[in-house]
Order: structure tokens, then C-alpha cells, then sequence
């Protein structure tokens, strides 16, 4: 059965995308723990992160490079942090999370967004790409 990913990959659930390849697709968390909160998946269903292949765990983080800059460049946050949690979505996933406090770094502080603040973040983090 095709998880919930892998249906965003196809189209078949709408998504926020902010970078996508061949092999890799990044878009913004529905659920972020802060705004800007960005999800890195390879095209491939893979559900453990430490099972795909070597190439493919270094070029996640090669691809993901660039966002956590771009992120950066348009959330005010001390930084973007990588979080590797696996337990959501059976599909391989980095978030990147802006930083804001470290009080709230944590997944239970993620709360439903608003569609027009994700249209807008989602805008200024692909003006910086």
C-alpha cells in the first residue's frame, strides 16, 4: 500500500512543494512545529531513513542543503534543525525545522497551519531557491 507520501509524490494529495528532482521531494509540514517546517522525502518508499542506500542518505542531505539556507534566509530563527524521527509517515523523512526558541523544538508544540500561511511561506522560501 502506497503511504501517505508517496501519494504526494504522484499528485494524488496536494502538498506545498519547495524542491523537487528525480529522486527527491521536499514540501512544507501541514503540522509544523514552526513556521517554515519542511519535509525532505526520497521519491523511492523506503519506510526506516537508515535503510536507504548510502548514495541516497548523502544526496538527501546534498539536496536538502539549500533549502535549510533558503529557510533561513526567510524565518526569523537562531537555525534550521534536522530532525530524523521516523515514526508519522512509514516513508523515509527529514524535517527541517526552524529553530525559533528551544522551548519549543518539539514535536508537541506542531499545531494544523493555515493554508494562506503556508501559500506564503512556501512563496518567500521559493524566491530565495
Amino acid at each position: 500500500m502506497a503511504s501517505l507520501f508517496s501519494k504526494i509524490i504522484v499528485g494524488d494529495i496536494p502538498s506545498y512543494k519547495i524542491k523537487e528532482d528525480d529522486r527527491f521531494l521536499s514540501f512544507l509540514d501541514i503540522r509544523p512545529i514552526s513556521q517554515g517546517h519542511t519535509l525532505v522525502i526520497p521519491k523511492l518508499e523506503v519506510d526506516h531513513f537508515y535503510d536507504l542506500s548510502d548514495e541516497i542518505l548523502g544526496d538527501l542531505f546534498v539536496f536538502a542543503k539549500p533549502i535549510v539556507k533558503a529557510i533561513e534566509a526567510v524565518v526569523e530563527c537562531q537555525r534550521v534543525g534536522s530532525i530524523i524521527a521516523g515514526l508519522e509517515v512509514p516513508h523515509a523523512h527529514l524535517h527541517l525545522v526552524p529553530i525559533i526558541s528551544m522551548e519549543t523544538f518539539a514535536f508537541s508544540h506542531a499545531k494544523q497551519a493555515a493554508e494562506d500561511e503556508l501559500q506564503e511561506v512556501q512563496q518567500k522560501i521559493l524566491t530565495v531557491l
